[in-house]
């Protein structure tokens, strides 16, 4: 991904659109960066708010990109590879696709500089973090170039094996899912407690955001901070106590764990 050189965005949803804001906060022009998407109306929306190129199919333009990143579904990448044959291979892969090995596309695309990322939605606002693996054909300074692509979308985290990107998926990936999850939780108990929706949304959703922001700041483990605010005997520690009866900490770790197990299934095919 040089200065002058192009790149590519097979697919251009949410996570595509992402990066693409990124790069053209960083001072990349619109027109070095190239799209295929085939939905009409998510091409005019890329081409109105970034100036990109952007296309119906794949085309022997893609030749000339110095880095592809693959961004469609991963139910929909075999459709994709092959439609993209012979043109994507010269070039340093990146994939923002699920459960889609780095082998996998390699193989695909005829090209084994590959680098797989399991990014999660805040990238949308710039507070994500993303899972990197990159194989042994990419260098440090292709690295370095990856990382700056994912940079405006928040943090970036290396890992050596590739196989824990689907404890990342699971973790991180996933994860927003899990703080929504609690935060309907909490907006339900304040309807239920009188609040309005509006109220208990404000609450729940300031509530999530500064403890976790809290937890980010402080040198103190989240237990050692979970115990500061649960005096013996009082509001916190009974609803501790009530979720512990539950098996929520169980039952959390359970899901993660479903969802690791699921992201190896998809690798697997």
């Amino acid at each position: 991904m040089t200065e002058l050189g192009m790149i590519a965005f097979i697919g251009g949803g949410n996570m595509a659109s992402a990066l693409i804001g990124g790069l053209r906060e960083a001072g990349r022009p619109g027109a070095s960066i190239h799209v295929v998407e085939p939905l009409a109306a998510q091409r005019e929306k890329l081409v109105q708010a970034y100036g990109v190129h952007a296309v119906a199919s794949a085309g022997d333009v893609l030749q000339q990109a110095g880095t592809v990143v693959w961004a469609v579904k991963p139910q929909a990448f075999a459709e994709a590879a092959a439609a993209c044959a012979g043109r994507t291979g010269h070039a340093l892969q990146v994939s923002v696709m699920a459960g889609i090995l780095t082998e996998t596309l390699a193989r695909a695309s005829g090209g084994a500089r590959v680098v797989r990322a399991m990014p999660n939605t805040p990238a949308l606002i710039g507070q994500g973090i993303a899972g990197l693996f990159a194989r042994p054909q990419v260098d440090a300074g292709e690295r370095a170039e990856v990382e700056a692509l994912f940079a405006p979308t928040g943090q970036v985290l290396w890992f050596a094996r590739e196989a824990d990107l689907d404890a990342v998926t699971a973790l991180s990936g996933s994860g927003p899912a899990y703080m929504f999850y609690v935060i309907e939780a909490m907006m339900q108990a304040a309807t239920e407690m009188g609040l309005s929706p509006e109220q208990g949304r404000l609450l729940a959703q300031a509530t999530m955001a500064g403890a976790a922001a809290l937890s980010a700041a402080s040198p103190l483990q989240p237990g050692e901070l979970r115990a500061q605010v649960t005096s013996k005997g009082g509001t916190t520690h009974a609803a501790i106590t009530a979720l512990e009866q539950s098996g929520v900490k169980a039952a959390i770790v359970k899901a993660i764990h479903a969802a690791r197990d699921r992201a190896e299934e998809l690798g697997r095919g």
